[in-house]
């Protein structure tokens, strides 16, 4: 008889965001007369930009003439959109990055959870807490075990070098859900600790296009070292909005090396074998993202959604509450008033204020007495959310 995969039942009774959804989903239903305002998972809220409207419209038509039709995408991606993302997210930044070492997903939240596959199942593994509960789970469903880097108020909720060495880390800055991000200092001691004990750092940059602040690094490839112990994954859908069409790539550098053995040739082994490439719209529709009119309208965007964090965040911050983030990432990380647990603070925002976010203790351990809220939603639905909040506590 087939045996399961036990690692399974070591997994929370389900994800936590399906948690939420079932939650406002029983309140709806309960009270359908309510407005809910969502400020918790982070999907976008703004239309695509008006390049990339255009370049999936002309993709169209060329999928519907014979002559430029496309059938299965190259598995590492289409040449223009490698040579497009090589040019400007690194290149233009001073990183040496090849169109090789790129590979053309369908998201950071699938790289993130498969590029544990190329790493043998007894790897030791270091997440941040809180972290994006991706990176645990999929290294839980592998049957490895997790160490945790706290991140706290006392430390600026940054992870701290720790006192021995783990095989894989996962760092995700500008990070999520805290909002905090590491200097190009404290990133660079990171790949310092890595290249010093022969880890390799799998370093999420899903939300580089929210950083303001200079000596912020965009790219772990802005610190020297990076290439030979370090995987970077990007997402087009916190900047232009792709959440719906589902687009991102992973970089893994041809001087990785472990064993012997280059990881760049293993990821592409296994991006060969169970993918089949991203559609040839949504690649035209991501090279629309880099034209000139594509990068304004991607920066207005942001621009947008950066307004409704400091909204939050000035929001939060002058009725008294202690928050964290909303400079440079969209996320909004506030303390719990009164002693409240996450889950309590959740409930009583849902049941008497009709706003949703997100329960810390959902990212783990020192995530209990936070609650995570995202500026995704439009300008006016903020702003009230905020209000509600305010309201309701004083």
């Amino acid at each position: 008889m087939v045996k399961i995969n036990d690692n399974y039942n070591r997994l929370e009774g389900s994800y936590l965001f399906s948690t939420i959804a079932k939650k406002v989903g029983a309140y709806t239903k309960e009270h359908p007369d309510k407005r809910i305002i969502r400020l918790g998972i982070g999907d976008v809220t703004r239309p695509l930009p008006a390049a990339v409207i255009k370049a999936l419209h002309l993709a169209v038509d060329e999928m519907a003439d014979e002559s430029t039709f496309k059938g299965y995408a190259p598995d590492k991606g289409y040449d223009f959109l490698r040579h497009a993302i090589c040019e400007n997210d690194f290149r233009q930044r001073g990183c040496d990055i090849d169109e090789d070492e790129i590979f053309v997903s369908d998201g950071a939240k699938p790289d993130s959870g498969n590029i544990q596959e190329i790493f043998s199942s007894d790897s030791s593994v270091a997440v941040c807490d809180p972290v994006y509960p991706v990176y645990v789970d999929s290294n839980v469903m592998a049957g490895r075990k997790i160490s945790y880097l706290p991140c706290t108020a006392e430390n600026g909720f940054k992870p701290q070098i720790p006192d021995r060495e783990y095989d894989m880390i996962y760092i995700c800055s500008p990070n999520n859900p805290t909002g905090c991000a590491l200097t190009e200092y404290e990133l660079q001691q990171w790949v310092d600790y890595a290249a010093g004990c022969g880890a390799v750092i799998i370093f999420d940059a899903a939300y580089e296009a929210y950083i303001s602040e200079d000596g912020v690094p965009h790219s772990i490839y802005e610190c020297r070292g990076a290439r030979e112990c370090a995987v970077e994954l990007r997402s087009f859908s916190k900047n232009a909005g792709f959440t719906g069409l589902r687009l991102g790539y992973a970089v893994v550098p041809k001087e990785l090396v472990r064993g012997g053995i280059s990881l760049n040739s293993l990821w592409a082994r296994r991006h060969a074998t169970k993918y089949n490439g991203a559609p040839y719209i949504v690649q035209r529709a991501g090279e629309a993202v880099y034209s000139a009119e594509g990068k304004q309208q991607v920066r207005q965007l942001v621009d947008y959604y950066m307004e409704n964090a400091s909204y939050i965040l000035s929001g939060l911050t002058k009725a008294g509450f202690e928050a964290f983030g909303g400079v440079n990432s969209p996320y909004v990380w506030m303390a719990t008033p009164d002693g409240m647990s996450s889950w309590e603070f959740f409930d009583m925002l849902l049941e008497r204020a009709g706003v949703v976010g997100t329960p810390g203790v959902g990212f783990g351990a020192c995530g209990e007495g936070y609650f995570r809220l995202t500026s995704f939603g439009n300008s006016e639905n903020t702003k009230e959310a905020v209000d509600r909040i305010v309201s309701l506590m004083a």
